[in-house]
């Protein structure tokens, strides 16, 4: 633990409620679309589905790295016709204003507390696919203490590329080891520690609704199991 200097941290999931943010905005875009409020969740979770086919693009070098909030804007226009809407009579203004779902994401109830209590011994910061103005507006929204906005746009390099983690470790000048990322995902876990980095992994088991599947529990030697950001300081006396 002594050698541990800052906390990075997925955010998507790991630290927000990604699903029940977007569902409620979408809500309210699809009834003005004469749909019905109850495909909002549905309307979530596709439009989270396209995220990583999106970034693969990128990592295979098939385009050149563009922002997150890019490649959601242009998901939401796939997603639009699945249910029904016609891209085209929608204004523009509008599907911008819905891509800022993604901006105004809430916390998880221990998120603020946790991330307080880290931030009072060591650097934390966030290590999202999120570009930097998505964090920041994040952050704004739902009160997140960060130290510096971290991640892919810093990065130029999406998760899981080994780039994303060892240029986050360079910028704060710091060797991997003494970085410990926490994500709820046990495949960001894996790609961290394949890049030297110290891993904790806390459960999300609801981050997909309630008939999750994945990542319910740590399934790789991780340095730290938490059952929550607060349980993690603890452990770190914080």
């Amino acid at each position: 633990m002594n050698d541990v200097k800052a906390f990075v941290f997925d955010v998507f999931g790991t630290l927000v409620d990604w699903r029940s943010g977007v569902a409620r905005d979408a809500a309210h875009f699809l009834q003005g679309q004469g749909r019905g409020a109850h495909e909002a969740d549905a309307f979530a979770d596709a439009w989270r589905g396209l995220y990583q086919p999106a970034m693969e693009k990128i990592r295979k070098g098939e385009r050149p790295f563009v922002k997150l909030d890019v490649l959601h804007r242009e998901n939401l226009e796939q997603v639009l016709p699945v249910f029904g809407i016609d891209t085209r009579r929608v204004p523009a203004p509008e599907l911008d204003e819905l891509n800022l779902a993604w901006h105004r994401l809430d916390p998880w109830p221990d998120t603020v507390e946790g991330l307080t209590r880290l931030k009072s011994r060591y650097i934390i910061a966030p290590l999202s696919n999120g570009n930097i103005r998505l964090m920041i507006d994040m952050a704004k929204h739902g009160g997140l203490p960060w130290d510096a906005i971290l991640g892919a746009e810093v990065a130029q390099a999406y998760k899981p590329m080994p780039d994303a983690y060892l240029r986050t470790a360079q910028v704060l000048a710091l060797a991997p080891d003494s970085v410990c990322m926490v994500a709820a995902h046990n495949s960001d876990l894996a790609a961290a520690q394949k890049c030297g980095l110290r891993t904790a992994f806390i459960a999300r088991p609801h981050e997909h609704g309630p008939a999750q599947t994945i990542d319910l529990k740590p399934e790789g030697k991780w340095d730290w199991v938490a059952t929550d950001l607060a349980d993690l300081a603890k452990q770190f006396g914080v």
